[in-house]
């Protein structure tokens, strides 16, 4: 890996982390950056996974409150979305990168136009209710197998799956988001790292990036708003969706 490569994707991984602190939406830029370094498009994924891993374990540990308030439920979605995300997981490496890439531009579309109508997903209900009904679990299972194999936009998904199958404040709906999101990266992962498929070169060097700009950007949050870094991911998002529709 050339010095260039290596600052590129450390900078991508302070700016993805930043953007995740913000608005999210920080996996279109990791695997954007490892597909231009050369990086194979499932192997780019994987370690997408891994990059932005340390964030979401932080965050959840930020709302350890609403999680222990709402533990039963949290369980329940926890074993869903284990059951989900392996199945995703192994649905990618039965894949090769050939049969991958003909799927990446829809899902960068998708995501892409998911990120966008994220402000009018997110849930209005300020009322808590069970997020262990029957709807929540079957939804919840069908998001974890979307996250296990593909996870840019996994979080705006969770939220418009919680807000429309449960009542809830944003906080509550939050918690659960980032924890469950926990689960199904840490069992991608697990897979891809048997799988052998993950750059481990790439993720030394965006880790620590991303770790940075987590923190920055909970400061960097109060100062920039909201819409400009969420138009920025957007615009990266469209850009790569018509890279990989115009490059097949």
């Amino acid at each position: 890996m050339s010095i260039f490569m290596a600052v590129l994707l450390f900078a991508t991984g302070l700016f993805a982390g930043v953007a995740n602190a913000i608005a999210g939406g920080g996996t279109f830029l990791t695997f954007g950056a490892m597909t231009l370094a050369g990086i194979t498009p499932i192997s780019a994924n994987a370690t997408s996974a891994i990059v932005q891993f340390p964030g979401y374990v932080t965050s959840a540990i930020a709302y350890l409150p609403e999680i222990r308030r709402h533990w039963r439920e949290a369980v329940v979605l926890c074993i869903v979305s284990v059951i989900g995300a392996l199945m995703g997981a192994l649905l990618l490496l039965s894949l090769d990168n050939s049969s991958f890439r003909q799927l990446v531009p829809w899902l960068l579309l998708a995501a892409t136009v998911l990120f966008a109508a994220g402000p009018w997903l997110r849930p209005k209900s300020s009322t808590e209710s069970s997020a262990g009904n029957l709807s929540s679990v079957l939804c919840q299972g069908l998001v974890s197998i979307y996250g296990g194999f593909f996870s840019a936009g996994l979080g705006i998904m969770m939220l418009a799956v919680l807000g429309l199958t449960t009542g809830g404040s944003y906080h509550y709906m939050n918690a659960l988001k980032n924890l469950l999101s926990v689960v199904v990266a840490f069992i991608a992962i697990v897979v891809f790292v048997s799988g052998g498929v993950v750059s481990w070169m790439a993720a030394l060097v965006m880790i620590p990036g991303a770790a940075i700009g987590g923190y920055v950007g909970v400061h960097i949050a109060r100062r920039v708003p909201q819409w400009l870094v969420r138009l920025l991911v957007v615009a990266v998002g469209t850009m790569l969706t018509g890279y990989y529709f115009f490059t097949l």
